[in-house]
């Protein structure tokens, strides 16, 4: 009889430990698999980028790449700032803000386009939201539109200083991404 319970006790051991075995091995082979589903590095350091906004002067405006996607970062003048805010909804086309950084659809007033504290910085995402044209505005020589922001020349849309349409066969406002002040003159978008 004791024969037959060591030989129990044995054979439960092996079932164990071949069963541990199999399925570390399984494991093994299963997590390559599993990790190349994953973002590489270059991927993950397109997920945000940090700007340095200290060169850029009042009135100016430059662009950088984010997610492959180009960005416009406008420093507003007070004039433009003061031409945004005087926006009633009701003259809009698009009513929500389309900024990421906000819940939900917040109302395209120029306060909700931008970040409190730091009202002269706009940032958007340069992609008119018509046909995915790049829109004019950018360069101090470019024309500007009819409401002194962004003009898309492929169709004729008109942006104000804020990024919301005001004119033309764009369905939305340019979309605002998330970003945040990392330091007085650096932000981080994404």
């Amino acid at each position: 009889m004791t024969s037959h319970v060591e030989d129990a006790n044995r054979r439960d051991f092996l079932v164990v430990a071949g069963n541990a075995f199999a399925a570390v091995g399984a494991a093994s082979l299963i997590w390559p698999f599993v990790q190349q589903m994953n973002p590489d590095a270059s991927a993950k350091a397109l997920a945000s980028t940090e700007i340095d906004l200290a060169p850029v002067k009042e009135g100016q405006a430059i662009t950088v790449m984010w997610r492959g996607k180009p960005v416009f970062i406008r420093n507003r003048t007070k004039d433009e700032i003061d031409a945004a805010a005087k926006v009633e909804l009701s003259e809009l086309p698009d009513r929500e803000a389309r900024n990421d950084g906000l819940s939900g659809a917040e109302p395209a007033v120029d306060a909700n386009r931008v970040l409190k504290g730091h009202e002269n910085w706009l940032v958007l995402v340069g992609i008119c939201t018509h046909l995915g044209c790049i829109p004019k505005g950018q360069s101090m020589n470019d024309a500007r539109g009819d409401f002194g922001g962004w003009f898309c020349p492929c169709h004729g849309s008109h942006y104000d200083t804020a990024g919301r349409v005001r004119k033309g066969p764009a369905p939305r406002n340019l979309e605002v991404p998330p970003y945040a002040f990392i330091s007085d003159s650096k932000i981080k978008i994404g």
